[in-house]
């Protein structure tokens, strides 16, 4: 990183956000009370609270939302007439998983080969830390050149809505010229990457019942209708016979223009076990950012645990849909119900529960926002051109901040990263990605003010 005032205060103050990351960390801010108690999420709300208290941030508080969680917000005045930027990230976590695939604890920021682990490391902890090592090399260069508002979620890997619902209510509070969402990721470490487009998503459960009660397989098996196997055929009918997603319906033959994603490094990237094949048609990038996929994220049926040999009256499963650009997310959940209703085998009982739902987001590429974060990555990445990819993960907040504030231009940084593993037992996080893309926000933040001013 070439030396300049900012970067040299960053850098300084890496130490520092080593030791804030640890304290947020710690917290196992799982927005979902059957994983971890809600003091977890309150402790880290009150955490972040304090974080922009301690910046000089006005009008903090704790915004209890419709989904039950809290929000964090905070507004740090710039100078008069200046624009203003709002700055996201979200302190809930997805669960730790499998405890024991994690090689240091989860909740305890662990420093490893170059990296920081730890749950929420990338995946958003670090994106506010992020946003405040920015705004600390600024005011020690200066000052904030730009009105900032941050507000830091509560629920987002829930996929809720409690902030969306809660920003529609109240359309003043996170107005802004610009909006930086400090969680996505460049394509990979050390190539500067803003995210262009972002899947949406919906989330439900499926339940089928076919028995008042569980029966022996021996003495009825074969005749006795399965509720599992039911459920396996209606899963399996989700998948062409070459892996890829299938709604009846919904298409699913869209294709990705920009950024390729070259196989090889998308299987070394996924850790995808040798000689396995990868499912669905087109290139990857097609499959990952262009085009629908579902995938099962969790089952309820007989343990294998003290498995008997008996016939399941009952199995539920819950899926997400992720939903490219272009296609409504309510849409696509109308389609999904059709398609399961249809394809349960023997008139079984199935009822359909959605839990989550967000829309896909497309941002304009050709705004001044994104002229001005191309100039602040040549700095943070000297030698390298800013890339625009997409992301094949949702946030929902980012169509209601669109619909709400149309004039907004909106941008998605962060540090999730290939080698993050976000969402997988050892995510990780780079503390020098932390520290370049800390460096392009200050500067980003300088580079629109002053195109505020022409």
């Amino acid at each position: 990183m070439s030396s300049n005032p900012i970067a040299e205060t960053v850098r300084s103050l890496m130490p520092t956000a080593k030791a804030e990351l640890a304290a947020l960390v710690a917290f196992e801010s799982v927005a979902d009370e059957a994983v971890a108690p809600r003091s977890e999420c309150e402790g880290a709300a009150n955490w972040v609270a304090d974080a922009l208290r301690t910046e000089g941030f006005q009008d903090v508080a704790l915004l209890d939302t419709p989904d039950g969680s809290q929000s964090v917000y905070g507004i740090l005045p710039g100078p008069a007439g200046a624009p203003t930027v709002l700055l996201y990230a979200h302190y809930d976590v997805q669960p730790k998983l499998d405890e024991s695939a994690w090689l240091t604890p989860p909740f305890e920021l662990t420093e490893r080969d170059g990296r920081w682990y730890g749950r929420g490391a990338a995946d958003c902890k670090g994106g506010f830390i992020l946003h405040l090592l920015a705004l600390r090399a600024l005011k020690a260069n200066g000052g904030v050149p730009v009105t900032v508002k941050v507000i830091v979620e509560g629920s987002e890997e829930q996929g809720t809505g409690g902030l969306e619902r809660y920003a529609e209510q109240h359309p003043e509070l996170l107005a802004a010229d610009a909006i930086v969402i400090g969680d996505a990721g460049n394509f990979r470490v050390g190539l500067p990457t803003v995210t262009a487009t972002l899947r949406g998503m919906t989330m439900i459960r499926v339940q089928i019942d076919t028995l008042e009660g569980n029966l022996h397989s021996g003495q009825f098996g074969g005749a006795a209708p399965d509720a599992l196997a039911a459920m396996i055929r209606v899963l399996d009918s989700l998948r062409a016979a070459d892996g890829s997603t299938v709604v009846d319906g919904l298409p699913a033959d869209q294709v990705w223009e920009g950024l390729q994603y070259p196989e090889e490094d998308f299987r070394q990237d996924a850790k995808v076990l040798s000689d396995v094949a990868l499912p669905g048609a087109g290139t990857i990038a097609d499959r990952i950012w262009a085009r629908p996929a579902v995938t099962v994220i969790g089952i309820d049926c007989h343990p294998v645990a003290g498995a008997t040999p008996s016939i399941p009256k009952s199995a539920r499963a819950q899926l997400s849909l992720r939903v490219p650009p272009g296609l409504d997310s309510a849409e696509a959940t109308k389609l999904l119900y059709a398609h399961i209703e249809k394809h349960t085998p023997w008139n079984a009982r199935v009822s359909l529960e959605q839990v989550g739902q967000g829309q896909a987001f497309q941002a304009d590429t050709t705004s001044p926002a994104y002229a001005s974060m191309a100039d602040a990555m040549r700095i943070a990445y000297p030698g390298q051109e800013m890339q625009t990819a997409g992301m094949g993960g949702s946030i929902p907040l980012c169509n209601t901040l669109a619909s709400l504030y149309p004039e907004s231009e909106i941008l998605l940084i962060g540090l999730s990263e290939p080698e993050a593993q976000i969402h997988a037992p050892n995510e990780s996080v780079s503390p020098e990605e932390l520290e370049r893309l800390s460096v392009a926000e200050a500067h980003f933040l300088v580079n629109y003010a002053r195109s505020k001013q022409v």
